[in-house]
């Protein structure tokens, strides 16, 4: 039986931390098969970002119809896409073939503060890209940004997903990672909005964590379309992601999916 097969839309990260790297790693330990389109290639390392180098969008756009053309892919996730020539890139490929299912993490910042997105990139993604998505996974800086207002507590998140339905995707869940606390994230799409409260995990080894939540999402919805399951199985799995993170460098360490899918991360599932 043949795996199923998640494309990575994303860039590099030369630590291995976070971005396509994550991304494949997260798709091998949940048993599928990861296709890459790299939009930018950084230089980084455990510290921080020293160096952004965009790919020129026509070999983007080349690399996504390479793979939706030939082994064709069951699930697309969406990362860091650097400026608004690529997003429309990324936009006009997947429009021309349309993937069963897109994931998009709308990466705005690194996790060290570096932008990854420009302002009009942002702009664009919220046009072209927000209403292809059938999952759009911001924390809560990306959702603030993208809906340009302050979001404030649960209510505010609630909020801040409704607006982001409004703009065109078919289900959002905005991270509350960023606030203090339980780990608390709000979930919405048609039916409805799910306060989903998981243990908040004691690590400051979380790079990746965004990536590795997103891609979780697209391997489930790979398999099966129940979108509220498959962000249900990608917090436990994260969590144990989380649980699992090591330490590199001088700076933060990434979590481990790896070691998350050995461990059973259905255990204590949200």
């Amino acid at each position: 039986m043949s795996p199923f097969r998640v494309l990575s839309v994303s860039g590099s990260d030369s630590a291995g931390c976070s971005g396509i790297a994550a991304d494949l790693r997260t798709v091998a330990a949940l048993g599928g098969h990861g296709l890459v389109a790299v939009t930018a290639v950084t230089a980084q390392d455990s510290c921080g970002v020293q160096l952004v180098a965009p790919v020129s969008p026509r070999v983007v756009r080349a690399q996504i119809a390479a793979a939706l053309g030939d082994s064709g892919v069951d699930a697309v996730k969406i990362g860091m896409l650097a400026n608004a020539q690529i997003v429309r890139a990324v936009a006009a490929a997947l429009a021309a073939r349309g993937p069963a299912v897109v994931v998009l993490d709308p990466v705005l910042r690194s996790t060290t503060g570096r932008a990854l997105l420009d302002a009009a990139g942002e702009r664009a993604l919220a046009a072209v890209l927000l209403p292809l998505a059938d999952l759009v996974t911001p924390n809560i800086p990306e959702a603030e940004a993208l809906l340009g207002h302050r979001i404030r507590g649960i209510a505010g998140m609630k909020a801040a997903a409704r607006g982001l339905l409004a703009a065109g995707a078919r289900a959002v869940l905005v991270k509350g990672g960023h606030r203090r606390g339980a780990a608390v994230d709000v979930y919405a799409d048609a039916d409805g909005i799910l306060v989903l409260t998981t243990p908040r995990v004691a690590s400051i080894d979380t790079r990746g964590t965004g990536c590795v939540l997103a891609t979780a999402c697209a391997c489930f919805l790979a398999r099966d379309p129940d979108v509220p399951e498959a962000v249900r199985r990608a917090k436990a799995f994260v969590t144990s992601a989380i649980r699992h993170s090591y330490r590199i460098g001088r700076g933060r360490g990434p979590v481990n999916p790896t070691a998350a899918a050995q461990a059973g991360y259905e255990e204590g599932a949200p």
